[in-house]
């Protein structure tokens, strides 16, 4: 019997404020000492009066117009009750019945994912377990800092799907520049709801949550894994209880959190301290207009304008400063005939790509920092001296790597190392006859046909002219050399 996932994702994001949720405490969750940005009311101080931090709706509210989202005329706060230590005030203010934003979607793949709704809380504080102690420390920190929670409707459909969805919410969040999103320091947090159903059943299985997914991969192995697990059992005719797991890492496995014999029941109330609000139609709209283009939008673009593959404007897109910074450098490449811009544009995606990626990933720099030193003229004419034959692919790889140390001139780098590009034919032919003459045993291996004999020639030739030939160009010609011998 085939068994057919039903996934619902929980998404909660820390918002990027100047203050928290609810008071004038600084919103930095991640303050290494404990308990510094703290304050009467995030500590549940009785008598003490919350105030709603305008900006994190704004941010709440724009990720939703993002999401095709309807937005709430009319909203409020609620008070979500229970107990735990890292909740001071015994409840959390978070939103019940009338969140900011419903209905919204997100494309993924070829599907459109249903979002059901986003809302906006304060986030909890954060425990510190002690292994060899009988108590726990708590650090307030975090208590208080705005969160926002997205739910999917259950139609995300396999583990694939699942983490795309979560790779887009976190572009989109850092497109918008309303949450940093990053995961390994828990600024993006996934819950997973999985349950499995026989193909020709309409209702859906008993679902188990899997809470504290902190990376893409985590998200795609744990999903796998329930799902995995729980087809075992049902072939093993053993009913699926609700439940929450955890996931080990190591172990590569979910575990037992708790059983959910039955519903929580939260007791929510509407927040007394903090009036409802309203949202007309024109701040809503005014809103929407300062949206910016967003990384669907602008992936259409590319591949339109640019004539880039999906997988090249892809890998741009998903940073939004190298996406600034490839439109910049298109721009400065100079007026050209529509054919050489197209030529230019896919030589710089090639060299941004590969070599500048590699370098931005191993130095954990990005291109708008402030010690990235290449600017978008210079790496323009670095492309434009490949394109006109000035200097072969080897030799601009080390004055891009130059380029990156120095932030110097690439006309500067190649007149310094003199790495012009040789392209006399007789000069070329000359190289190729003094390698020849030098390497006799490879000439050998060359007319007894082994192939590699070829390539080794070509490489010494480079070697010596320290990569200002064109490859192309010297296979040529030593080609034609080895041929009259």
């Amino acid at each position: 019997m085939r068994y057919i996932p039903t996934i619902g994702l929980e998404i909660h994001a820390e918002l990027k404020t100047r203050s928290k949720m609810f008071c004038s405490c600084l919103n930095d969750p991640l303050q290494k000492d404990a308990n510094t940005n703290v304050c009467p009311i995030c500590m549940g101080h009785p008598g003490t009066l919350p105030v709603a931090n305008k900006d994190a709706i704004t941010n709440v509210i724009k990720v939703g117009l993002a999401l095709d989202c309807a937005i709430a005329p009319f909203s409020k706060f609620d008070r979500k009750n229970y107990f735990y230590p890292d909740l001071p005030k015994g409840y959390q203010i978070s939103q019940y019945d009338l969140p900011l934003c419903e209905h919204g979607k997100l494309r993924v793949f070829d599907r459109q994912i249903q979002i059901r709704r986003i809302h906006l809380e304060e986030d909890t504080a954060r425990s510190q377990h002690q292994t060899d102690k009988t108590f726990s420390l708590v650090d307030f920190n975090r208590a208080g800092v705005p969160l926002m929670e997205l739910v999917t409707e259950p139609d995300i459909q396999s583990s694939q799907e699942a983490s795309e969805f979560a790779r887009q919410l976190q572009t989109i969040l850092r497109y918008l520049q309303v949450s940093d999103a990053d995961m390994e320091k828990g600024q993006m947090r996934v819950e997973a709801n999985i349950s499995i159903r026989p193909e020709r059943q309409k209702e859906f299985g008993t679902k188990v949550e899997v809470k504290n997914l902190n990376s893409f991969r985590s998200v795609e192995q744990a999903i796998e894994f329930e799902i995995a697990r729980q087809t075992e059992s049902l072939v093993k005719g053993q009913q699926i209880r609700q439940e929450t797991h955890g996931w080990n890492e190591l172990k590569g496995e979910t575990f037992l959190q708790r059983e959910k014999e039955s519903a929580h029941d939260y007791r929510y109330f509407p927040e007394p301290d903090i009036p409802p609000m309203k949202f007309s139609k024109e701040e809503i709209e005014a809103l929407r207009a300062c949206l910016p283009e967003l990384p669907q939008a602008r992936k259409d673009r590319f591949q339109r304008e640019f004539n880039l593959t999906q997988k090249e404007a892809d890998a741009l897109v998903k940073n939004k400063d190298m996406g600034e910074y490839f439109e910049q450098v298109v721009s400065e490449l100079g007026p050209l005939e529509k054919d050489q811009l197209r030529i230019r544009t896919k030589l710089s995606v090639n060299y941004m790509l590969s070599d500048l990626q590699g370098y931005l990933q191993a130095t954990g720099t990005g291109v708008q920092d402030s010690h990235f030193l290449v600017t978008a003229e210079n790496f323009a004419e670095l492309i434009n001296l490949i394109a006109d034959n000035k200097i072969s692919s080897a030799a601009a790889k080390s004055v891009l790597k130059e380029m990156l140390r120095t932030g110097a001139d690439p006309d500067h780098i190649i007149e310094e190392r003199g790495l012009h590009q040789i392209s006399d034919a007789a000069q070329i032919e000359q190289i190729a006859k003094e390698i020849i003459q030098n390497n006799p045993k490879a000439l050998e291996d060359y007319k007894k046909g082994k192939g590699n004999a070829l390539q080794f020639f070509v490489g010494q030739m480079m070697a010596k002219t320290k990569g200002s030939l064109n490859p192309e160009t010297s296979r040529e010609i030593v080609a034609r050399v080895l041929t009259s011998l």
